[in-house]
């Protein structure tokens, strides 16, 4: 291949590389590097990260630099001969003590950083996360305080298969929920993570750590959030039909700001509002107009359930029905609240099997 060739190709493949580079949309948020985090765990694992990229990336350039020029000097159009040996005592020892050398200075940073994430004493408080199939419940083990939370509706509605809402429309589609979990700023905190029914795994990276919630198992860990601010995440473990339904969003406040928000949790008056419920709950599953899933989910509206006794409603609903994939609601949900979904799924589409009291799933508890 003459010289000028070479330009040529070499020229074009540059222009190439620009024109790609100044046609992609937004190209200023298009990141394949972590992001940074808010926390002491995410800045660590961020720096350690770099710095195993720096020692990968020279290692990377003088291995390949080195072959590359052995390749071009010793080529077989410049008449060189391959030059007869088999064994080297010297080079084995060089390749030998080396790496060995470079793996110990990258182990005692990594050691450190591991170390580091694992110390979740002498905490501020204790939140526990608990994951369901699909969607998060939040328990303040310090403040007697717990609640779920699920999909925005306005996600879910536009979600929905035939709806006339646009997902482009709606603001952090899929990464909205009802109920945020509010944790204060510059506080030492815990957080529990388990699952009722099959495996989760809780993640926001803005908090640098992932943490799989396990049937049977408590994993722990902890954060420090230095930063107020609103920050993302999703269920990390594939855990069912409606694994993207499950996102995370948590609120850092500072700690006056907290305070007021829990004094205003413990004391709110909350309308039950049954359809709303049904909605967050086993909408899901049986859909929002009661229709079900064909083979999978049964349908509610003119259901022999739905329109059959109140006892045996209320049981399937409190207990669950196993080799189904009905789950049990008894221990997510309030008496008042199970109420209300019952009340709403034999009322409507149709149905009309009349109302479901608090005092109806207090006595089939």
């Amino acid at each position: 291949m003459s010289v000028n060739k070479l330009r040529n190709m070499i020229w074009l493949g540059a222009s190439a590389l620009v024109c790609v580079f100044w046609s992609v949309p937004a190209w200023a948020e298009y990141a394949l590097n972590l992001t940074r985090g808010v926390t002491p765990v995410s800045k660590q694992v961020y720096d350690l990260h770099m710095l195993i990229l720096y020692v990968v990336t020279v290692i990377g350039i003088i291995v390949f630099g080195v072959m590359l020029w052995s390749i071009f000097h010793h080529r077989k159009s410049k008449g060189v001969v391959a030059a007869q040996f088999h064994h080297s005592t010297t080079a084995e020892i060089i390749w030998t003590v080396i790496p060995i050398i470079i793996l110990i200075l990258m182990a005692v940073p990594a050691t450190k950083t591991l170390i580091f994430m694992e110390k979740t004493g002498d905490a501020d408080l204790t939140i526990k996360v608990t994951g369901y199939q699909w969607k998060w419940k939040y328990d303040y083990l310090d403040e007697d305080l717990s609640f779920f939370s699920s999909l925005a509706q306005t996600s879910r509605d536009a979600s929905r298969r035939g709806s006339d809402i646009d997902p482009n429309d709606v603001e952090n589609y899929l990464l909205e929920v009802d109920m945020p979990i509010v944790l204060p700023i510059n506080k030492k905190i815990r957080i529990l993570t388990t699952a009722n029914d099959v495996i989760h795994s809780w993640w926001v990276p803005a908090l640098g750590w992932k943490r799989d919630a396990i049937p049977g198992f408590i994993n722990d860990n902890w954060t420090y959030i230095e930063e107020a601010g609103t920050y993302r995440g999703q269920c990390a473990e594939l855990c069912g039909r409606d694994h993207a339904y499950m996102p995370i969003v948590l609120k850092a406040v500072p700690e006056e700001e907290y305070r007021a928000w829990l004094e205003e949790m413990k004391n709110k008056s909350v309308e039950i509002d049954g359809e709303k419920l049904y909605a967050s709950n086993c909408a899901a599953c049986h859909m929002a107009n009661g229709q079900g899933i064909p083979g999978t989910f049964a349908a509610l509206a003119g259901s022999p359930i739905a329109n059959g006794p109140k006892a045996a409603h209320i049981d399937i609903v409190l207990n669950g029905m196993p080799g189904t994939l009905m789950q049990a609601f008894g221990s997510q949900l309030k008496d008042q609240e199970l109420a209300a979904i019952l009340t709403y799924e034999r009322t409507s589409w149709g149905n009309n099997a009349g109302e479901v009291t608090a005092d109806d799933v207090k006595a089939a508890r």
